[in-house]
Formats: structure tokens, C-alpha cells, sequence
């Protein structure tokens, strides 16, 4: 008797291990890929671009300040080099759009300047230019490792009388 109960348990265990249908679908690296990218967010990073400075920050917010407030530091240290002759006193705002590129390069994607700005300070643009080249070693941006390009709005006071 117990041979024919081991017997039935094991053609039992056979045909509930056999009636399982285990479907599986390979899926290829580019479909995982495609998958991931459409559910990330693509204007939040994990990492701000940074200098070597302001690498130890490890909350984003205080990244984002330090890497916006030593670019804006550059940039008026250069300006303020700069003698330019003006006929009229000037206070004025101008808004740079600076681009890190993935391999941590900045480059001025656009810079919004008043006309009235630009008629007395022909050579502001030039003097951008400068300061961005100037700028020391910048970290790249980066999400989930993989470093990226980001676009900052940086507001540029400019007084002169």
C-alpha cells in the first residue's frame, strides 16, 4: 500500500509540475533601454555639474547653489577687469543661458540682452565668451551615472555709470 501511495503521489507531483506553463519572453537590451528612458525624467539629474570645490556637496540643492554661485563669481571677477566708457549710467539685468555639456564644457547657449544694454556695451558678448572660457574644470551633470548635458538661467547684473 505504500508503494502505490508513493507511486500516486509521484505521478500527482509529475503532472502538477508538467501542467505549469512557464512562458517566458526575452527581451533585448535596447527594448529594456527604450523602456527605462520613456519612464525617466529627464530634467531632474542625480548630480549638478560641479567644480572641484563644490564636489563635496552631497544635497543636489546645495550643489546646484555652489556650481550656480561660483560661475556667477567667475563671471563678475572678469567683468569687473573689463573698463568699458559708457555715456549713460546703466542697471540692467541680462539672462544667460549656459550650457555644460556631457563632457563638463560650458558653452552660452543664448544670452537675453536689452537692446539699450547692448548699444552701450558693444563688447559684453565678447566679454561672456571670455569669462565662460575661462571658467576652471567643470564636472559634468549626471544621471544614473551616465553624465549629460543641462542649460542653467543665470540672471547677470550689470551697473556701470
Amino acid at each position: 500500500m505504500l508503494v502505490f501511495f508513493r507511486r500516486g503521489l509521484f505521478v500527482i507531483a509529475l503532472l502538477v509540475i508538467s501542467s505549469c506553463n512557464f512562458e517566458t519572453k526575452k527581451i533585448s537590451s535596447e527594448e529594456v533601454l527604450e523602456l527605462e528612458s520613456k519612464t525617466l525624467n529627464w530634467k531632474e539629474v542625480d548630480e549638478y555639474p560641479a567644480f572641484e570645490d563644490c564636489q563635496n556637496e552631497t544635497e543636489l540643492l546645495a550643489a546646484r547653489e555652489c556650481f550656480e554661485r561660483e560661475v556667477a563669481e567667475n563671471i563678475y571677477a572678469y567683468l569687473s577687469k573689463q573698463q568699458p566708457v559708457v555715456t549713460e549710467s546703466i542697471d540692467d539685468t541680462l539672462y544667460l543661458y549656459l550650457e555644460i555639456n556631457s563632457a563638463g564644457r560650458p558653452e552660452i547657449d543664448s544670452v537675453k540682452i536689452d537692446s539699450t544694454l547692448n548699444n552701450q556695451l558693444p563688447e559684453l558678448r565678447m566679454w561672456l565668451d571670455q569669462s565662460i572660457d575661462s571658467l576652471p574644470k567643470i564636472y559634468p551633470a549626471s544621471k544614473r551615472g551616465v553624465p549629460i548635458s543641462t542649460v542653467f538661467k543665470m540672471p547677470i547684473v550689470i551697473k556701470a555709470e
